[in-house]
């Protein structure tokens, strides 16, 4: 069930008014505990179980670290609960991808017979509501929050607007919410709405005509390209997946708040970074500090043992996070690409020679945008070998100069990069100017606009690029 469908618009509807005519707060949570798993089902019923035991999984170890004393008990409880995550998160995400690898061994070493293979379906999201799991467990382990009922555990991980896409709503977050009845007020109720009309714009308009008029043809066949062509189509994807990603996370943002609920930002115009340390604090916020609190410093030591260590550290870091992303050797090689230059970049910022170049702000900006494209060029490609052609066209051209990119194309290009130099509260700002009008003259402007961005969408709306991790 896609966010900006009728069908999803008929589905919330129902929803929204069913959790707003009750006034028990436990019964509202179980109207929108029902409703995420029927959300959820709507792909594929059988996974639905699955959800529900690695809440109810999550919810019990915890239970356990809880009751438990200091020492290793209580560490082998939380080991063992986080391994329990993996292994869910492993099997149904990495088999098939292991399996290939053994296959390809067995090759090398003269094995002439294909073993049978079991496919292993994908089930939409599980890296978010794994990751999410372990996030809670580790925070009660921790004392970062108490436990909670199971009724909380179980939506706080299952809870629709984030549960296929993100963001990743830490319990602290979200709980404390969920223990108390939420309020509506016409605040959250046009920021809401707001959100929603500017994720549609930038999911319909801008990344699906990216992804079908230009992205995908050039990706899908580069060498018939020109040099040009292939840059456009790397800038392109780059706004893209930014205009796609930050889209869902717009939508489930302004979703929850219609539902009484605040999630945290997602991305704060990330292609405005003047270093990858910076980028990394403006993309995929949820996920970020995911990585940098539970694997980097949790789990690998941060910024402790030397420089050496913490050089390590961000490599290996920046290598699961690729590899969290998907099963392909392209995502192990984009994260290496990031925990090598964040590596890099942390050692030029200590060396006595960094006086040699100073580069201004702007120059700063478009050299991180590079190389954050350069490493899209990975991320894209369906294969190692797919990424290298794709360089190869553009630094050893064979035919012509020509591009194929519209007028269009290259006006969404502009655009979606342009819009990174919008204030941070410039939709804030708006929504506040929404509250003073009339609520009739502003429902009919929304559903207005939603109307003629429905207009624009010629060939309807594909998956969101993240359903897929």
């Amino acid at each position: 069930m896609l966010f900006p469908t009728l069908t999803f618009g008929l589905f919330f509807l129902l929803v929204f008014a069913a959790v707003w005519s009750v006034r028990s707060n436990e019964w509202r949570k179980l109207l929108l505990l029902v409703a995420s798993w029927f959300f959820y089902g709507a792909w594929d019923w059988r996974f639905v179980p699955l959800l529900i035991l690695s809440a109810l999984m999550n919810w019990g170890v915890a239970r356990l670290v809880a009751g438990s004393a200091e020492g290793r008990g209580k560490r082998a409880l939380v080991i063992a609960g986080v391994a329990l995550n993996l292994a869910i998160l492993g099997f149904f995400k990495y088999f098939d991808f292991f399996a290939d690898q053994a296959i390809s061994l067995m090759a090398l070493l003269g094995s002439r017979q294909d073993p049978a293979l079991m496919q292993v379906i994908l089930p939409v999201g599980i890296s978010f509501f794994t990751f999410q799991g372990m996030s809670y467990l580790v925070d009660v382990s921790k004392g970062r929050v108490r436990p909670a009922s199971v009724l909380d555990v179980l939506l706080l991980m299952s809870f629709f607007p984030h549960l296929v896409a993100g963001p990743i709503v830490r319990a602290a977050d979200l709980v404390p919410q969920l223990q108390s009845a939420p309020r509506l007020d016409r605040g959250m109720v046009s920021m809401g709405l707001l959100l929603i009309v500017w994720g549609l714009f930038k999911k319909a308009v801008i990344a699906s005509e990216l992804s079908t008029q230009f992205v995908d043809p050039v990706f899908a066949n580069p060498a018939m390209h020109s040099p040009l062509d292939l840059m456009l189509a790397a800038y392109g994807y780059a706004v893209q997946i930014y205009c796609d990603f930050s889209a869902y996370s717009d939508m489930a943002i302004g979703i929850a708040a219609l539902l009484g609920y605040r999630f945290p930002r997602n991305f704060d115009r990330p292609y405005r970074s003047a270093s990858l340390q910076e980028f990394w604090r403006r993309w995929h916020i949820s996920l970020s500090r995911w990585l940098r609190d539970y694997l980097y410093i949790d789990a690998l030591g941060g910024n402790r043992g030397g420089e050496r260590k913490v050089y390590r550290n961000l490599i290996l870091t920046m290598l699961l996070g690729g590899l969290w992303h998907g099963a392909a050797w392209t995502f192990v090689i984009w994260g290496g690409l990031h925990g090598v230059a964040l590596a890099v970049e942390r050692a030029w910022s200590r060396s006595s020679a960094r006086w040699a170049i100073t580069l201004p702000r702007w120059a700063k900006i478009v050299l991180t945008f590079h190389v954050v494209t350069l490493g899209w060029i990975f991320f894209r490609a369906a294969s190692f070998g797919d990424a290298l052609a794709y360089l190869g066209g553009i630094v050893m051209p064979a035919g012509d100069s020509a591009t194929s990119a519209t007028p269009l194309v290259v006006a969404l290009i502009l655009f979606g990069l342009a819009i990174h130099a919008l204030p941070r509260d410039a939709l804030k700002g708006v929504a506040e100017r929404m509250r003073t009008l009339p609520v009739p003259v502003a429902a009919t402007g929304l559903t207005v606009l939603m109307l003629v961005v429905d207009a624009m969408r010629y060939e309807g709306i594909a998956p969101f690029i993240y359903f897929r991790f």
